[in-house]
């Protein structure tokens, strides 16, 4: 545990390199750490850097602008770095991402940058003891990347066409993120034509997340675009249908029904699981059935899709049936669905018997 602290220290006067280049502050620097500790934001700033060539460091603003196809290379101290970035580099595995753990910081490089990686950059320390790792919240770093490009005014999408979900409880954000942080941008409904006020108060522009609307209502609901414009002809970004939703937070609400309760001999039967619920919450399914032991084979097919209630409002329904074909003496018996989300499961129960 000590040997960490003695490698962080000695650094950190290396990286204000920059500012007092004169080599004689650099036994002041540690009892300035001290003072700030107060202010967790200096501190956990002080962690990530920016290369600016192979003398040169800059520590990171909360927010900071490259043109797009710049290469970038971050430094975060410490011997175990976890980093975050934004998630689609992942999703497609992109080569342009390069990440090493070297002895006192972590590496993370960013060749060929496009518009589509702007976004938070942040890295911490992870503590471990043993298996168990936590982060250390006094050991972080962050910053947000603009890589500006004035042909993609808006962050480029995977799709044409996003599903936001309006929950009354709970901010929602349009996420229409710019490239250029000095773009105006407005909010539009699609139908009817017409541009909808950011008042800054229920619905503001945030340059980092989007449109948020602070308490989502039903007669937010329907189709809408972002508009932006910087020293050029305007630019749209891809369209969004807002959902209303309201379904009771809680296990999934569950009932489970076969389609005879009793079966003749090489009868198909179908046991129904289905589950009304939040449209943005994954609902999983699990089967006890009589033929379980004796390895019986059936077959498993699970489905949800949305639904409109009629009163402006989304639901999700989430179907997982369970198909038992020539059915036999064995397969007689109490047939358990067991639905679960995120916020706890529930268990429900049919029986077929034999004829």
């Amino acid at each position: 545990i000590g040997q960490p602290t003695k490698s962080k220290r000695p650094k950190e006067p290396g990286e204000n390199k920059i500012r007092p280049v004169n080599k004689k502050v650099k036994p002041k620097t540690p009892k300035m750490k001290e003072r700030e500790s107060a202010d967790p934001s200096l501190k956990s700033q002080s962690i990530l850097t920016q290369v600016m060539d192979k003398s040169r460091f800059q520590k990171l603003a909360a927010t900071l602008s490259l043109s797009a196809g710049q290469s970038i290379e971050l430094r975060c101290k410490g011997s175990n770095v976890t980093w975050n970035y934004p998630s689609y580099l992942d999703t497609f595995k992109d080569s342009r991402l390069s990440i090493k753990q070297l002895d006192k910081y972590g590496q993370l490089i960013l060749a060929n940058s496009t518009a589509a990686d702007t976004g938070e950059y942040s890295c911490w320390l992870q503590l471990c003891n043993g298996n168990k790792c936590r982060k250390d919240e006094t050991k972080t770093g962050s910053t947000y990347i603009f890589f500006t490009d004035k042909e993609e005014l808006f962050v480029p999408t995977p799709s044409y066409f996003e599903i936001v979900y309006l929950n009354p409880d709970k901010p929602a954000v349009i996420p229409c993120r710019v490239t250029t942080p000095s773009a105006k941008v407005t909010l539009h409904r699609e139908f009817p034509a017409e541009e909808i006020e950011a008042d800054g108060t229920d619905i503001i522009y945030d340059v980092k997340k989007g449109f948020v609307y602070q308490h989502p209502t039903s007669d937010h609901k329907g189709i809408v675009y972002c508009k932006a414009e910087s020293q050029g002809a305007p630019q749209i970004s891809i369209k969004y249908h807002l959902l209303y939703v309201e379904v009771p937070k809680g296990p999934p609400s569950a009932t489970v029904a076969a389609s005879s309760g009793r079966a003749e001999v090489s009868d198909s039967v179908d046991v129904i699981c289905t589950v009304l619920g939040e449209p943005d919450v994954d609902v999983n399914f699990r089967w006890q059935y009589p033929g379980q032991e004796s390895e019986r084979p059936v077959i498993i097919q699970n489905s949800w899709r949305l639904i409109n209630r009629g009163t402006g409002q989304t639901t999700r329904i989430s179907k997982s049936v369970l198909l038992v074909e020539d059915f036999e003496a064995r397969d007689a018996g109490n047939y358990i669905c067991v639905a679960q989300n995120l916020h706890g499961e529930t268990t429900v129960a049919t029986k077929v018997e034999l004829n």
